[in-house]
């Protein structure tokens, strides 16, 4: 439980990730919260690029002093000798050094956040394409290890992710076209919105097309965008449709009889 007399920023937040044969599209929220009364905005997706070369993109959730460690750990890398995001072989490699810089942050303050009674609270999704192979999206755990998302299983989902992942499962799929899955992430974020305070806008977006090895489809959607109020609202009317067209219960077929 979130103590409301620490200072502690959590990121109570909603990102996902999705991998699809045309490409990969990225969605988080961009709020945080130290308290009932402690409410800012943070952005929650880094973005580590060398265009033709390589996209990488970092989606985070946790412990905001966590995280922030983390990715100035990654951005800091790039500059030096040594291994970084822009230098690692492949994404695989580029999940295990974030896994591995989040070890680092995990020694060098795990033990004095638990004496505070705080937890090592932080998660990542890593995704892009380096040049050679194809896109690749991974989820990172706090304690450094990593899953890969497949055909089979081509989103993941970090914070609060139980309200949005419905329409993911009836509607996105591996072979979703990138408008499509697009449409899909924000219709998942907008049940999300409403269903828990704690996530809020603005959002930030990126669409990435397959072998296109740059970030040209960007965008930070506040709450008065014209298409995220139109989709959010056609969407609310189009449910309430679709049940007031679903049949009546059938008590004579559907009832439990004693």
């Amino acid at each position: 439980m979130l103590d409301p007399f620490s200072n502690e920023e959590f990121i109570v937040t909603y990102c996902v990730g999705m991998l699809m044969r045309d490409g990969m599209v990225f969605l988080s929220d961009t709020r945080t919260n130290a308290g009932v009364d402690q409410i800012n905005t943070f952005r929650k997706m880094s973005v580590f690029e060398q265009p033709g070369e390589r996209v990488l993109v970092l989606l985070s959730a946790g412990n905001l002093a966590i995280t922030q460690a983390v990715v100035s750990l990654l951005f800091e890398r790039q500059g030096k000798e040594g291994e970084s995001v822009l230098n690692v072989p492949n994404l695989f490699e580029a999940a295990r050094h974030v896994g591995e810089c989040l070890r680092e942050v995990h020694d060098r303050d795990a033990a004095a956040l638990s004496g505070f009674n705080i937890d090592f609270n932080a998660a990542f999704l890593l995704g892009g394409q380096i040049r050679g192979e194809a896109p690749r999206l991974f989820s990172i755990y706090a304690a450094g290890n990593f899953v890969e998302a497949s055909a089979d299983t081509p989103y993941f989902q970090i914070g609060e992710s139980k309200y949005g992942k419905p329409i993911l499962d009836r509607i996105f799929n591996w072979e979703t076209s990138l408008d499509e899955a697009a449409k899909c992430a924000l219709i998942s974020m907008d049940s999300t919105l409403k269903s828990n305070l704690s996530v809020g806008m603005p959002l930030d977006m990126l669409c990435y097309a397959c072998d296109s090895l740059k970030a040209e489809l960007r965008a930070r959607i506040a709450a008065d965008n014209p298409y995220f109020k139109s989709l959010t609202e056609a969407w609310g009317e189009r449910i309430k449709q679709a049940f007031s067209e679903l049949p009546a219960l059938d008590w004579q077929t559907c009832a439990k009889r004693d």
